[in-house]
């Protein structure tokens, strides 16, 4: 019981980096409802009771879809130069102003272009936020409850897109951006609450602002117990020892270690399983692949369902992550979501051909369990196993390059998806998905290290 209330979330000690977690992820709730709102507002402008002044055909619809990819590239380069320079605090300030454009984009489109530099700037915010906001939990967050929390930020997100499904689908066009627009002015004024991380300012000669943040998120304002002062001084010791080691900058040579190189190849094959294995696509169009299913059930009450199973994978692998560890989950994700593939190919395919309109409910069955299990592991725990992959003192630069190379296979796939349905038709698409999904899961099988309990400062 003492181990249970050690590792519980609302611990005492750790309230703080709890109440530090939900207020970070304000902004990526936002990202997901940015995410979440397109789904079915692609069904009301394609319908000559449109919204919009303009048309939108499929060319248009597959770059609406990728330009999150690129803005996720060019959040990713920005916040990869100024983290380190800047620190996490001001990057995370930093994300509000974007994600406020992107509502008075919407709400003012008088053409296209608009909405490309809507969906730009909710990648933007995305890619800026799956790269700092893991970062900064991890560094203020118990390894106890680390994986916990670092998991929020995919839960987070997709409690967002469940929301932006039904704002989108039961709101008027122009009424969504006036409630969105809340939600950075809130995230801004929160953030007021919060110091900087202790790790970065130990690494930026800053001891006592480190000890007085440390002391914050370990909710002992008062003074530090014995405990928490061994706990900061192994840290400071910890910091001081690898800037000993490193006395020259980072260089190339750092990235091409035989950890480095492992850590790279397992991140690789990370995000190629997380995009090509079609979760992160279908959630973008997931009104599109139900109409494409010939499933007879309201396309956009099926999303909404999607939406909430999406949020209880999620929240089963932030049960679980601290539990029975990364590596476990994301066999069991990528294994599931290959299987789930298969049989949703299968039966798109035999639909064409034989009468299965008995089992119209299926699609909406199949796609459950997919998404269910893609959340538990390749969304869930994606960020929690990135950032643990690679050794400290590359950590900040590496995550940077991976999570760059991850928002060039999102403006890719998003680009591609639309295409691929429109042409090839569902059952392949599907096959494509599972293909990706198991080739990833033997990876994993083979080579995909164990990161739980690792430590942040050491390697």
């Amino acid at each position: 019981m003492s181990n249970f209330l050690q590792n519980s979330l609302l611990n005492q000690k750790t309230r703080y980096q709890l109440l530090a977690t939900v207020i970070v992820n304000i902004i990526t709730f936002g990202h997901g409802v940015g995410i979440g709102w397109l789904s079915p507002t692609l069904t009301k402008i394609q319908t000559p009771d449109t919204p919009l002044d303009f048309k939108v055909g499929i060319d248009e619809i597959s770059w609406l879809g990728s330009m999150l990819g690129l803005g996720s590239l060019f959040g990713n380069l920005t916040i990869a130069f100024l983290l380190e320079r800047m620190g996490r605090k001001f990057c995370i300030y930093l994300l509000a102003g974007p994600y406020a454009c992107l509502w008075i984009l919407i709400y003012c489109a008088s053409n296209v272009s608009y909405l490309y530099v809507a969906r730009f700037l909710c990648g933007f915010t995305g890619g800026a936020g799956y790269l700092v906001v893991p970062i900064y939990i991890s560094e203020v967050a118990d390894s106890s409850i680390r994986g916990s929390l670092t998991s929020m930020v995919m839960l987070s997100v997709n409690l967002g897109v469940l929301v932006g499904y039904i704002l989108s689908t039961y709101l008027a066009y122009h009424v969504v951006p006036f409630l969105a627009i809340i939600l950075p002015i809130a995230y801004f004024l929160a953030n007021l609450l919060l110091p900087e991380t202790a790790p970065y300012l130990l690494n930026h000669k800053q001891p006592h602002a480190a000890e007085t943040s440390f002391k914050y998120y370990q909710n002992q304002r008062r003074g530090m117990g014995q405990a928490s002062k061994a706990d900061f001084e192994e840290m400071r010791l910890a910091i001081d020892a690898q800037q000993a080691q490193n006395t020259t900058a980072l260089t190339y040579k750092d990235l091409i270690t035989r950890p480095a190189l492992k850590a790279f190849a397992a991140s690789v094959v990370l995000s190629l399983g997380y995009q090509f294995s079609g979760i992160f696509s279908f959630i973008n169009y997931m009104s599109t692949i139900f109409e494409a299913s010939g499933s007879i059930l309201d396309v956009n009450t099926c999303t909404i369902i999607i939406g909430v199973v999406q949020i209880v994978g999620v929240y089963t692998s932030t049960i679980f992550v601290d539990i029975i560890g990364r590596r476990i989950l994301m066999l069991i994700s990528t294994l599931g979501v290959a299987l789930g593939c298969i049989v949703f190919g299968c039966f798109t395919y035999y639909a064409q051909q034989y009468d299965l309109s008995d089992v119209n409910w299926l699609p909406l069955v199949l796609m459950i369990i997919i998404i269910y299990l893609g959340n538990v592991g390749l969304i869930g725990v994606f960020f929690v196993v990135l950032v643990e992959l690679f050794p400290a003192k590359i950590r900040s630069l590496a995550t940077s390059i991976s999570v760059v190379f991850l928002s060039v296979l999102v403006f890719g796939t998003l680009k591609l998806f639309p295409l691929l349905l429109h042409y090839f038709g569902i059952s392949v698409t599907m096959w494509f998905s599972a293909a990706s999904s198991f080739l990833t899961f033997v990876y994993f099988l083979c080579f995909l290290p164990e990161t739980k309990g690792k430590s942040m400062i050491k390697d």
